[in-house]
């Protein structure tokens, strides 16, 4: 039993492509999101009073924080646009989540059939 679980370890199979393909497909389209969400959250909020947000890193580190951990050290973003644009992320990031986790369970429970 041992040495037929340890020979699973080193088989490629299609459900691994699929995971991986997953995965893929999920952090390409979440790199977009944030190269576009940042230079966005900049738009809406370099020049707003008392907005933390004045250069384009302070957009990409925005982002890129909320689509890793749903908040930031920054405060909240102080136009109506960047609001919008902050719930917006915060939904992808959850459903990013989701799916990425759906991927693993469906890798693991296809793997428990064979």
């Amino acid at each position: 039993m041992i040495r037929e679980e340890l020979g699973r370890l080193w088989r490629w199979e299609e459900r691994h492509r699929r995971l991986v393909a997953r995965i893929a497909i999920a952090f390409a389209l979440t790199a977009a999101v944030d190269v576009a969400a940042a230079v966005a959250i900049w738009l809406l909020e370099r020049h707003a009073r008392g907005s933390e947000i004045h250069t384009i890193g302070d957009g990409f580190f925005f982002a890129t924080v909320q689509l890793l951990t749903i908040s930031s050290q920054l405060r909240n973003p102080v136009t109506a646009g960047g609001r919008v644009l902050d719930v917006a992320l915060e939904l992808w990031a959850i459903v990013v989540v989701a799916s990425v986790a759906g991927s693993f369970a469906s890798f693991f429970a296809l793997g428990d059939r064979s």
